[in-house]
């Protein structure tokens, strides 16, 4: 599809009997912040070096803009900002220089170079230490000053390497702010490799997720959310007077309510099939129950994270006893 960015199909990387990356097929559209999510070692970085044609795949294709991203490395990182987990810089020059170096080595000069770096200056919050040594940055100015340096050339496409591991939870949220705002007011088509999962869940449109070199998941966190539910049931939290072990017998009786046990402070919690929210409430009408509280609980990114992982890891037994292995996702 002409709106599909990045695109992947079939991208294997063996090393030896190692598979880092296993038959991944995957787009990613225009103008989308997308998360791969996985563990150290799930193939994340292997599938990034790849789409940058810094190492050639075993098998399968990558293309960037419909650029083979193994055969015309050079056209792609012409297009293509890449901000790595440590972005090394000259530590005895200031932020100010190590850009100006940048943007003369993509063909920026005088007056157009001064305005292009005095530009993502403010748009990243670097002012006031722009002119001080890189040597003294924290890790969150050096990920501001980072995402300057790769937006020098203008890039459609920027791909992104743990962008917030090890910034201050200010940093952290001003940075994803400013993704954010890099695809929503400037259409860039946005790529997330990382494992901290509260923040690609506030700041990416769908999310992949990838174990031992396979994708196993992919969509938006309410889309994944919604699925697991559907396999696993909805989670109610109930109160009502007379509480306790009278609570708990009066719902574990309700039909759709496969799992209830009491809590600690005093709420009911429960796995449901289907929703018998009506249900619950009209039981403890009819038993002269008081209702206080009915929370039904969202599936969040940890929990939709913990579940595919767990079903991977069934999966890969299964394949170890000969039996066949799932689709992957697409």
């Amino acid at each position: 599809m002409a709106d599909n960015v990045i695109e992947m199909e079939g991208l294997t990387k063996r090393y030896g009997a190692i598979t880092a990356v296993d038959n991944l097929t995957l787009s990613v559209r225009r103008g989308e912040v997308f998360g791969l999510l996985g563990p150290n070692g799930a193939g994340k970085t292997t599938t990034t070096l790849m789409l940058l044609g810094l190492t050639d795949p075993t098998a399968g294709s990558a293309r960037i803009a419909g650029v083979d991203c193994t055969r015309s490395p050079l056209r792609v990182k012409r297009f293509v900002g890449y901000l790595a987990d440590n972005m090394g810089f000259y530590p005895e020059m200031t932020g100010r220089e190590n850009l100006r170096m940048t943007g003369r080595m993509n063909g920026l000069h005088g007056e157009a170079l001064e305005r292009r770096i005095d530009g993502l200056i403010e748009r990243v919050g670097i002012a006031e230490a722009v002119d001080r040594r890189t040597g003294t940055y924290s890790k969150g100015m050096k990920q501001r000053l980072g995402i300057a340096d790769i937006l020098m050339k203008d890039p459609d496409v920027l791909i992104m390497d743990e962008p917030t591991n090890g910034i201050d939870p200010e940093g952290m949220r001003e940075l994803t702010a400013l993704i954010r705002q890099l695809a929503e007011e400037d259409g860039k088509t946005i790529l997330i490799s990382s494992h901290q999962l509260h923040q690609i869940q506030q700041i990416c449109d769908r999310v992949g997720i990838f174990v031992s070199g396979r994708l196993i998941a992919c969509g938006g966190i309410s889309d994944l959310a919604r699925q697991l539910e559907q396999e696993n049931g909805l989670r109610y939290e109930i109160g009502a007077t007379p509480g306790g072990e009278a609570l708990l017998q009066a719902l574990g009786g309700v039909e759709g309510v496969e799992e209830a046990a009491l809590q600690e402070d005093g709420l009911v919690s429960l796995r449901t099939r289907g929703d018998p929210s009506d249900a619950i409430v009209r039981t403890l009408l009819d038993r002269g129950f008081t209702l206080t509280h009915l929370h039904q609980s969202s599936t969040d990114l940890d929990e939709i994270y913990a579940k595919y992982f767990e079903r991977a890891g069934e999966s890969d037994a299964q394949d170890k006893r000969g039996a066949s292995r799932p689709r992957r996702a697409r």
